[in-house]
């Protein structure tokens, strides 16, 4: 028989109610986790020169992924093994010298359960995150991580809620006191993060994006201004000597301004060398491409190219203010 549904009424209490429930789970678990146990467990794992084995079953295994991606992404390499593969083979991932970390609210699922020997006979360290620490797998456990909560924020307090609660936010403040350890720098961070904006931020530089300079004679007449322009289709073009170095840049809107001022008689006379702006703000390749955002727009008037020079003063390439918006910076 279909469940009788009940008239939705007072669900923005309800919401607040299971919020409160959980956050107190967790600020009982703070205050109830082991001191001893806890710096085991950190030190085993910022210590362990092999990889961090996660494995759960269920809404645990859901949590234990998310466990093994956070230490990963924060300087500990990690892996999640289900434990139902780990009994058909799975078990090769883990080695001598891993550090296991289990994940059950119960301690005594079957197929943890099954695979404790094989784990502890091949030399790894085991560390358990248990809502009961009276069970199978905290007895087996070199360390024992109390995930125990009163109960679950399930109206029938049956649904995994609560307890996975606490088992991710155990593993997470985990992982980042093992960070800490480690001294894991911003840089570090952003090289396992090379698609987020942080890690853009600290590794895209301006030669991932820049396009290679545009380049005209400072004698070229405004007519042949145009024609680069046009043809380049950057917003801007670098005037160069002979050895490329960068003498200035014609923006659009500095030939605009030029033609504008020029008489028709003094139209025909008009070069680059006239029109061009003689001290650009300049970057070169190796800046990171935040910073060169940065030196565009914090200024009285921004600007929307930035000419990119060699340590000779070359020119090498045009950095637009287009390209660093469309790279997610």
């Amino acid at each position: 028989m279909k469940p009788k549904t009940q008239p939705l009424k007072n669900n923005h209490e309800k919401v607040v109610d299971f919020l409160r429930l959980e956050a107190g789970a967790i600020e009982r678990s703070a205050s109830t986790l082991d001191r001893e146990s806890v710096e085991k467990a950190v030190e085993l794992i910022a210590c362990c020169d092999k990889k961090v084995v996660v494995t759960g079953v269920g809404k645990s295994g859901v949590i234990a992924q998310k466990i093994a991606q956070t230490l990963t992404s924060t300087g500990t390499m990690a892996v999640f093994v289900h434990p139902s593969d780990a009994i058909h083979g799975g078990l090769g991932v883990i080695a001598a010298g891993d550090v296991v970390v289990a994940l059950s609210n119960s301690g005594e699922t079957d197929e943890i359960i099954t695979i404790l020997p094989a784990i502890l006979r091949r030399g790894s360290s085991l560390i358990a995150v248990v809502g009961n620490i009276d069970s199978t797998l905290a007895r087996k456990a070199h360390v024992v991580l109390d995930a125990s909560v009163d109960k679950e924020a399930c109206p029938l307090n049956l649904a995994p809620t609560t307890s996975t609660t606490v088992a991710l936010a155990i593993g997470d403040a985990i992982a980042l006191t093992v960070m800490e350890a480690k001294g894991l720098t911003s840089e570090a961070f952003a090289a396992n993060h090379p698609g987020g904006q942080l890690g853009k931020r600290l590794t895209l530089t301006v030669g991932d994006l820049m396009h290679p300079s545009p380049d005209i004679e400072p004698t070229a007449t405004w007519l042949d201004v145009v024609k680069a322009l046009s043809q380049h289709a950057l917003g801007a073009v670098s005037v160069v000597d002979g050895d490329k170095g960068l003498l200035g840049i014609i923006t659009e809107g500095d030939l605009r301004r030029s033609i504008e001022k020029s008489g028709p008689s003094e139209l025909s006379k008009l070069t680059a060398a006239d029109m061009m702006n003689r001290t650009p703000t300049t970057t070169n390749s190796e800046t990171l491409a935040f910073e060169a955002l940065q030196l565009m727009e914090n200024r009285p008037f921004q600007i929307s190219v930035l000419p990119v020079v060699d340590g000779d003063g070359r020119a090498s390439g045009l950095l637009r203010l287009h390209d660093i918006v469309r790279s997610g910076l």
